[in-house]
């Protein structure tokens, strides 16, 4: 398994908004550059090509920064932009529920590139590249100068806005979809609309794909797993909808002190059910040691608790919403949270727990 610190290389932050590219990349890289040698070009058509993708991706990034300075406007904060070789994702704290504003904050982005291609339009002559490409596709590749690039990138951003406005989950086009529908009818109902319209259009990709172009057929997958995932999120949010911490979070609970060691913690994870573990000293929660640490040091048997355990850590309230711990999952990978009342620990709440009330709770409705 690749670290996720490893995986991803940050490259800065532009509005406090970390902007960080996948490992991948290297690979597509790679990958030009060997497709370019085959074919006998030379270093000139090779630079050219991996100019042209990076300035794809400044434009990808773009657009994705389109996405989270429109949420910002709406409160609404962006951890990370990560660039990866099919696209890039703003991972947003979560979409706004109104439609106006989650139409907005899902239209930013196609409108950027939008923008992009009009500014494009005007430094160069576009119809005039047209009509010579029309007449032979191998045209732009023997130009490789200035305003050949100029007009790829033009072509490359009209398809970027088409494609994301197309009514399918996880793309722009289904999240405007949706709150355009949610203005007649409820998101729940909304969302289920948009994401079959979704599926269908992933099938249509599907057969596109298997005649045409085999690519299709991963996008179709990621579309139709995009829309499922949108529609199961949206009725599970509905279910928890109104519902506390309090209702959901384990009481019976082991805890642990900051000096007992690894091999009571092994102890009670072989006799019990419990995975993750809070560490309380005089009453007062302190830190949490969670599976993968424990099994990563469970060799070491002088290994004590305060040396695997987290000081940094979210907590809960008892009353809090239980949308909160939903949407926290949603971002992070941390899913064991202690919870917290006027500084005395009363339960713990985790994705198992989560998924049992959800069941629960479907059963119920």
């Amino acid at each position: 398994m690749i670290n996720k610190m490893k995986a991803n290389l940050n490259l800065g932050s532009i509005a406090g908004i970390h902007i960080k590219i996948h490992w991948t990349f290297v690979l597509l890289f790679a990958w030009i550059v060997f497709s370019e040698m085959k074919r006998g070009n030379s270093t000139e058509h090779i630079f050219y090509h991996i100019t042209l993708i990076i300035a794809v991706f400044i434009c990808v990034l773009l657009h994705e920064l389109g996405h989270a300075l429109m949420a910002k406007k709406y409160n609404i904060s962006t951890k990370k932009i990560t660039l990866l070789p099919i696209g890039g994702i703003a991972s947003l704290e979560k979409m706004p529920e109104n439609p106006k504003e989650e139409f907005l904050v899902s239209l930013a982005g196609p409108f950027v590139n939008f923008l992009i291609a009009i500014v494009l339009y005007f430094c160069i002559p576009v119809k005039e590249f047209l009509d010579k490409y029309l007449l032979d596709n191998a045209f732009l590749m023997s130009e490789l100068n200035i305003q050949s690039f100029l007009f790829y990138l033009f072509f490359i951003n009209v398809g970027l806005m088409l494609f994301n406005l197309i009514p399918a989950f996880p793309m722009d086009g289904g999240r405007i979809l949706r709150a355009l529908l949610t203005l007649k009818t409820n998101r729940v109902k909304a969302t289920y609309i948009a994401s079959l319209i979704g599926q269908f259009f992933a099938v249509i990709f599907l057969l596109i794909g298997l005649v045409y172009n085999p690519f299709l057929i991963f996008i179709a997958l990621f579309i139709f797993v995009g829309a499922f995932t949108e529609n199961k999120i949206i009725q599970q949010l509905n279910l928890i909808k109104g519902h506390t911490v309090k209702e959901a979070m384990m009481t019976n609970i082991t805890t642990f002190n900051p000096s007992d060691s690894i091999d009571k913690v092994i102890d009670a994870i072989l006799k019990g059910t419990e995975k993750d573990f809070v560490v309380v000293l005089n009453s007062k929660v302190v830190g949490i040691i969670l599976h993968n640490d424990i099994i990563e040091n469970s060799s070491n048997r002088n290994c004590l608790v305060k040396d695997i355990m987290k000081v940094a850590f979210k907590s809960l309230k008892s009353n809090d919403d239980l949308k909160l711990y939903y949407e926290f999952i949603q971002t992070n990978s941390t899913f064991f949270l202690p919870v917290i009342d006027n500084s005395e620990l009363v339960g713990v709440l985790d994705i198992n727990n989560l998924n049992e009330y959800l069941l629960i709770q479907a059963k119920l409705t």
